[in-house]
Formats: C-alpha cells, structure tokens, sequence
C-alpha cells in the first residue's frame, strides 16, 4: 500500500503514514466483543505458567486483552518462582555456615 499523500510505501495495517503523518483511512482490526481481562486466566497463568504461556500465544492475535492476562500471570508466576529460588540460595548461604560453626558445640 502506498501513502495517497506522500506516494510512499506504507504498511498494510498502518493508520497514520510514518512518514507525513496523515491517515491512511485504514482502521485497526475490531476487537472480539467477548475479549476483556479476566482475573481466572491470570491465575491459570500464575498457577500453570506453561498453560499461560500456550494461551497467551494462542489468544494474543483475536483476544488481545485476554491473551495479556494469560501473559500477566505466567510471567508474574515465573518471576514469584525465581525470587523464592534465589532467596532460598542465600537464606541456606547464610544459615549453613551458622549451622556448621555451631556443630561441635551439639557433638559434647
């Protein structure tokens, strides 16, 4: 497609031309009247990341809100199980050697 104003070429799906900044008359794609965030996809999502992510992907071209509640909760999820894992790390790099310190004071 080519800008009727500047005669550039334009991107199929573009609004405004990048170049001149006028519209192009092309509207965006409607959304789907059922597509709405939803807390019980995010919570799917933050409980079973991999489902979150499989609907996150399937969803995010015709359900662009529901996808990114998908999204939302698997990545939040991810981040939960990565910030207990490193917290562990150095609560057991911390204790251990409190632990091991303290060791020949149980053995008498």
């Amino acid at each position: 497609m080519f800008c009727k104003h500047c005669g550039k070429r334009l991107d199929d799906n573009a609004a405004v031309c990048p170049h001149c900044d006028v519209p192009t008359g092309v509207q965006g794609k409607i959304p789907h009247p059922s597509d709405r965030p939803e807390f019980g996809y995010a919570a799917i999502g933050f409980f079973i990341p991999l489902v979150g992510l499989i609907l996150y992907l399937v969803w995010r071209a015709d359900y662009p809100l529901r996808a990114r509640s998908c999204g939302k909760g698997a990545l939040s999820a991810v981040i939960f199980w990565l910030c207990l894992a490193v917290g562990t790390i150095l609560i057991a790099a911390i204790l251990l050697p409190m632990c091991y310190a303290a060791a020949p004071l149980f053995l008498l």
